[in-house]
């Protein structure tokens, strides 16, 4: 298992309170943080892959939404999910 993976479960469990709770708001913004991380690493190296940045720009708009929606809620768990994922908001 990848460092990456097993990084992925243990903040699933931490914010989910269990692997199999993948629909809780915070594991959603961590995927999908760790998706956002993985795809501009490939660009890096595929510059001209256009259709793959449409996607990148996709998840990133719905990662702010859900973002948006989780401070204008639960301002103290969208603190410390912004500093564990050292996003800048």
């Amino acid at each position: 298992m990848s460092i990456a993976l097993l990084n992925k479960k243990v903040l699933i469990i931490k914010y989910g309170q269990n692997i199999l709770n993948t629909g809780n708001i915070s594991v959603q913004i961590i995927s999908l943080t760790l998706k956002i991380n993985n795809l501009q690493k490939h660009f890096l190296l595929h510059k001209k892959d256009h259709s793959g940045k449409r996607g990148l720009l996709n998840m990133v708009s719905r990662r702010r939404k859900l973002l948006t929606y989780l401070k204008r809620k639960f301002l103290n768990i969208y603190i410390n999910l912004i500093r564990e994922l050292n996003l800048r908001r």
